[in-house]
């Protein structure tokens, strides 16, 4: 059945925004969206439909559509990937305060070109560490790059992935992308959860020879869990920077 309402014609079932309500749209449609994650009818992976599909299917702007989306991926129920789609990452309801952490270099100023590069890649048999983290036996691919300030190293990322995690590591630019945006647009899983630990840890061997400084000298160590849904490590990194150079903020945000 369809009603008219100032000459827009809204269909009537029972996931649909109610124009009689006092509630604004877009909470309507989040919770009508969030019912189709936490009822299975939108699984985790899957891409949900574009905006037009809805914008049509309910009646609604693109707006509102967009602040719907908006406020499901703030509470990480779905992720946004630009030029792939949006995909649902999450059904479980979230609670507490999210996490957010930023590495900053303040004392280079804006003026200052920081560079990525890439120092070594590929495949490797055996790594104890990462090994350890991602619990797996199969090869796994080896990213190192280094940032760079005025040709000074000064700090030195190394991330590892299963090759049956992102089977084409080794056509990808890992100077100019993060990680993170190419497991979630190339990998075979989606990432759900990060877990990370911070440490000060001395730099010895080829960590002090890369950064130019002394064996034993005190650094920032920060390693990264990147999980999938089903709690599968799908990547791990570690960064180790000068602690005389990186300022470590985190910054804690309620969840609604």
């Amino acid at each position: 059945m369809t009603v008219m309402i100032q000459n827009e014609t809204v269909q009537l079932h029972n996931r649909t925004v109610d124009r009689f309500n006092q509630e604004k749209l877009y909470l309507q449609l989040t919770r009508i969206f969030l019912n189709q994650i936490i009822s299975g009818q939108w699984e985790i992976g899957c891409q949900i439909p574009t905006e037009e599909e809805l914008c049509k299917e309910y009646g609604v702007s693109k707006i509102t559509v967009r602040q719907a989306i908006k406020n499901l991926a703030g509470d990480g129920y779905l992720l946004k990937i630009q030029g792939k789609g949006t995909f649902v990452t999450s059904s479980e309801q979230p609670s507490g305060f999210a996490m957010k952490t930023r590495f900053t270099e303040d004392m280079f100023g804006k003026e200052v070109l920081v560079k990525r590069e890439v120092v070594a890649r590929g495949v490797q048999s055996s790594e104890s560490t990462a090994r350890e983290y991602l619990k797996t036996q199969e090869n796994i691919y080896c990213i190192t790059s280094q940032r760079v300030v005025e040709g000074e190293p000064i700090s030195l990322d190394e991330s590892y992935i299963p090759v049956s995690m992102l089977p084409d590591a080794h056509d990808l630019d890992f100077a100019t992308r993060s990680l993170l945006s190419m497991l979630q647009e190339r990998g075979t899983k989606k990432i759900f959860k990060i877990v990370q630990t911070v440490e000060i840890s001395p730099l010895n061997g080829e960590h002090a020879k890369n950064l130019g400084v002394v064996e034993g000298v005190a650094g920032l160590v920060v390693h990264r869990l990147f999980l999938g849904s089903d709690e599968i490590p799908v990547a791990y990194t570690r960064f180790s920077g000068r602690s005389d150079r990186y300022k470590f903020q985190t910054e804690f945000e309620r969840i609604r």
